[in-house]
């Protein structure tokens, strides 16, 4: 694996970057909204609202569904399977590097009670 953040994953963590856009991702996980629902819960203004939810369309994070003049919002879980699997490779190094933390700590602990 390349020492490069894939693109889907930077594409996802530039838009999860701003703080309302991680809010409005954190309501969506509870099921699809409309606009109105997420800037009435975020106290938001809906141009500001739809602004974000466009980003977030943009990056393949949210679809929106269009029922009458209501848009639907929900989100898409391949972005955040992909930033699942991106963060899972790390797991393997980080665990090994735990392991060595332990093993030395364990040897600092035994040279103390000698």
């Amino acid at each position: 694996m390349s020492g490069k953040i894939p693109d889907v994953n930077m594409r996802t963590l530039s838009s999860l970057s701003e703080p309302n856009r991680m809010n409005i991702v954190v309501l969506l996980r509870d099921g699809p909204l409309t606009v109105g629902e997420i800037a009435d819960q975020l106290g938001l203004r809906q141009p500001q609202t739809s602004k974000h939810l466009k980003v977030l369309s943009d990056n393949g994070i949210v679809k929106v569904q269009a029922e009458a003049n209501r848009r639907i919002y929900k989100l898409r879980p391949e972005p955040f399977q992909a930033l699942d699997s991106w963060i899972q490779s790390f797991l393997c190094v980080m665990q090994e590097r735990f392991d060595n933390l332990d093993d030395y700590l364990k040897e600092l602990q035994n040279k103390e009670k000698s």
